[in-house]
């Protein structure tokens, strides 16, 4: 298998283990903001106006997710699957917009990938 690992900028409330249900890889904190770069993209108020953004919280709203106010909300995430050794960054996926989900295929396609090179090694 491909271990699975989730960094957060903050821990609010009982967020990063509420995530815990839906996650079983490690969860590190990143209170120093390292793994967000040296600049943090951000999404400023008038990102509210966007219709994907209203779409997004909508849909999490109707499968019983809930927000909050506390903390930083506009600090904009990403996924990243990161290969073995030599492979680098297999898949980059950056926020446009709160709630811009990456294609679960394709995050399967790139750890296939990982797993393929773990197979040949062997």
């Amino acid at each position: 298998g491909v271990p699975l690992y989730a960094v957060v900028k903050e821990d609010v409330g009982s967020e990063v283990q509420d995530f815990r249900s839906y996650f079983q890889g490690e969860i590190f904190l990143d209170e120093k903001r390292c793994f967000f770069g040296p600049r943090e993209r951000r999404m400023g108020l008038l990102g509210f106006l966007r219709v994907g953004v209203w779409m997004s919280g909508l849909r999490a709203f109707r499968k019983g997710f809930m927000g909050n106010i506390f903390g930083e909300g506009f600090v904009l995430g990403g996924v990243f699957v990161i290969g073995r050794e030599h492979q680098g960054i297999l898949l980059e996926h950056r926020e446009i917009e709160f709630g811009d989900k990456v294609e679960t295929a394709d995050i399967l396609r790139a750890a296939r990938t990982i797993q393929e090179l773990s197979v040949e090694n062997m």
